[in-house]
């Protein structure tokens, strides 16, 4: 038998606004993602990069992330659920995200970007 924490998916609310814990972590990946590749630009200047190419690269890569973690839901794990109900699909507020979907969004928007 598997042992794993349990816990609310739920990191606080304000009213009727929830916030999650993924949302949460999405969130500091793509802070941290402005932070370092913008350090990174600056100190390596001969790479070619820049501010601009550094937020277009990550609008895209948020993109990748949001497509394709929700196409991954609905492709890979509920098909059946949202061939029944498409009004459903762009309901990303009720949740569903695929991590799978999302690095597939991920890179698809990389290869797109460059």
């Amino acid at each position: 038998m598997l042992i794993h924490p349990e816990f609310d998916p739920i990191a606080l609310s304000l009213g009727p606004l929830s916030v999650r814990w993924y949302g949460l972590m999405y969130l500091v990946a793509f802070v941290l993602f402005i932070v370092l590749g913008r350090a990174h630009a600056r100190r390596r200047p001969e790479l070619g990069w820049n501010a601009q190419a550094i937020d277009d690269l990550l609008f895209y890569g948020v993109l990748g992330v949001i497509v394709g973690g929700r196409l991954g839901e609905v492709v890979f794990f509920q098909p059946g659920y949202y061939l029944a109900h498409p009004g459903e699909i762009l309901a990303i507020w009720k949740g569903g995200m695929s991590f799978h979907g999302g690095f597939l969004g991920v890179l698809a928007a990389m290869w797109l970007y460059g």
